[in-house]
């Protein structure tokens, strides 16, 4: 029997053995796989590196025409053949590898009648094909490792060593952050945003208004439709905030009235971004003008007149429309086409009470959101209500004032009314504080993505990404066509990377000067609005795939909040958010032949 007992404590012994050293083996097969991971990573910085020292740039140079009105200083113009910029000089600065004095030259030119024309010359450079590489290699690791963060980071990094630009944090981030409209985003998203979150969350505002709401108004299937598709547009600054309080408040209320989880979760996500883009008194305005300048175009000129170019083509943002008329009418169980899957979850959920697919995955446990308010404190409605109402009312009224929206007043003033409000109803002054930083602290990631976004567009105009799709298509693709084409490629990385504004980043510095040469080329009678038609199918591609995306962060938390499989979620939407951006496609496509 000894003999036994030691023969068990040999083999558990050689047991024990065999695990550590499988352990080690696994361990070690891990690290090898983790480093071969980071081969393209190291091969791409590499080929970046040669195509910088190998591949000069190609220089060209677009004339624009300036009014007297313009010029700050006319007496700094000089004749076309000092400038520096003529042919004979862009070759020699091809063949020398060297670059011009100045990019951009005023020059003068005296008419027989003695009047003096202006205009400004300015100097462009492109890579080629490699033009494109920042982009596309943001892109592609996207879409390979789901963080647009490093993706960012990496695109930059391959931008910066294609100019030959080594130092990166001195040469390329600290230029780009030390801007203006670099400074005004981190203070809109990050303090006065954050802040504002932070401050709702700690007093429990915006969910005691909603469900005030929903206590008040839901009365059965339609109106608790109704009710998560209102809260959706009353929450307009879109994005996670939207998402999690529609769905952790309506959906308890919901459930009580056999409205199944697939339509709760379409109408959550079908009214965050689109309406963010649609209703832009938020931080959309101020990070998408950042985006979209174009040399010599003087209605893009400065932050303002983007801004305003914004907000002029907001009534073109047709998927926009569609999608929230479409989860409108949904809630009035009136939707045109639905699909087989999504009809087949609403018969369910009426007919047998099951509210989502049996044997349904979710990827989180679902847990109602609460706030983070003291036991003290009686959170109402009014908290919530009278900050947007202020910020609604600065936003809109310095619209009409001053013909630009100040965004920043209006969020200023929303937080300050919703901190005076907190500590004279009782919440002291350290907590309000606390509430402040944790809502720093939720969006400091995203701030972070935003900056990298503005760098990552500058990087590409730098490099001449859109100047050379203008060379290759501005002359080939016709004008009616790049509405929907310009549509279609931005859902496909929106749907990839799971990120709009990300997209954004990538989309319109090379989307605007194709759109901006078209025109030109093509002559069309309105240039103006034929770029206000390609600027609204960017803006809303984008926001199409990143709400059909299975691995966005809306499309995902819409999932989690309403208890619906994201795979269920994903299925359900897509059918009606196409029908959506198919008439969106067919009017933009229609409107485009009228620029003609």
């Amino acid at each position: 029997m000894t003999e036994f007992i030691k023969g068990l404590g040999h083999h558990s012994a050689e047991n024990d053995i065999d695990e550590s050293v499988l352990q080690k083996k696994t361990n070690s097969s891990m690290k090898w796989e983790r480093v071969l991971r980071l081969v393209p990573v190291v091969l791409l910085l590499m080929v970046s590196a040669i195509v910088g020292m190998l591949i000069q740039p190609t220089w060209i140079v677009h004339q624009f025409t300036v009014t007297p009105e313009m010029l700050e200083s006319p007496e700094s113009a000089v004749s076309y053949q000092d400038s520096g910029l003529t042919p004979a000089d862009l070759e020699r600065y091809q063949q020398d590898a060297s670059l011009p004095v100045q990019n951009e030259v005023l020059i003068l030119e005296k008419n027989e009648d003695g009047s003096i024309n202006y205009s400004q010359l300015i100097a462009s450079k492109h890579f080629g094909f490699w033009s494109l590489l920042p982009a596309m290699v943001a892109i592609a690791l996207c879409w390979y490792c789901r963080e647009p963060l490093a993706a960012l980071l990496m695109g930059i990094a391959c931008g910066a060593l294609v100019m030959q630009q080594y130092d990166l944090t001195e040469n390329i981030l600290l230029p780009s952050m030390a801007t203006n409209q670099t400074a005004g985003i981190i203070l809109l998203y990050l303090w006065l945003l954050g802040g504002l979150m932070g401050i709702w969350t700690r007093t429990g505002a915006a969910v005691a208004f909603a469900e005030t709401v929903t206590r008040h108004f839901v009365r059965g299937p339609r109106s608790a439709k109704f009710v998560a598709w209102a809260l959706g547009i009353v929450f307009f600054q879109g994005g996670t905030i939207s998402t999690v309080i529609v769905g952790t408040t309506v959906k308890p209320i919901s459930d009580q009235h056999r409205v199944s989880h697939e339509e709760l979760s379409y109408i959550i996500d079908s009214t965050a971004s689109p309406i963010a883009c649609l209703v832009p008194f938020n931080a959309w305005p101020a990070y998408v003008q950042s985006l979209i300048f174009i040399p010599g175009v003087t209605y893009l000129m400065t932050e303002s007149d983007r801004i305003n170019f914004y907000f002029a083509a907001l009534p073109l943002s047709f998927y926009a429309m569609a999608a929230i008329l479409g989860t409108l009418l949904l809630s009035f169980d009136v939707a045109p086409f639905l699909g087989k899957r999504f009809r087949k979850a609403i018969d369910r959920a009426r007919t047998t009470g099951q509210l989502s697919r049996i044997n349904r995955q979710l990827t989180f446990e679902s847990k109602t959101v609460s706030s983070q308010m003291q036991n003290h404190y009686q959170s109402h409605a009014a908290e919530f209500v009278v900050p947007i109402l202020s910020l609604i009312a600065v936003a809109m009224g310095s619209f009409f004032w001053t013909g630009t929206p100040q965004v920043r007043w209006a969020f200023g003033l929303a937080l300050l009314i919703s901190a005076i409000t907190a500590y004279i109803r009782g919440m002291t002054l350290q907590d309000i504080v606390k509430g402040i930083g944790e809502g720093l602290q939720g969006v400091v990631m995203f701030s972070l993505i935003l900056v990298l976004a503005v760098t990552m567009g500058n990087i590409t105009q730098t490099a001449g990404g859109g100047l050379y799709l203008v060379e290759c298509l501005g002359g080939s693709i016709p004008y009616w066509l790049l509405p929907g084409t310009l549509f279609a490629i931005t859902i496909m990385i929106a749907f990839s990377t799971g990120t709009s504004w990300g997209t954004y980043a990538i989309a319109f510095p090379l989307t605007m000067p194709l759109a901006m040469a078209i025109a030109s080329t093509q002559q069309l009678a309105d240039e103006k609005l034929y770029l206000m038609i390609n600027f609204a199918c960017v803006l809303n591609g984008s926001v199409f795939g990143d709400q059909c995306s299975p691995i966005s962060d809306t499309t995902i938390i819409s999932a989690l909040t309403t208890g619906t499989d994201l795979m269920d979620h994903v299925l359900t939407q897509i059918v009606p958010a196409s029908l959506a951006a198919g008439v969106a496609v067919l009017g933009w496509t229609l409107l485009a032949l009228t620029c003609n």
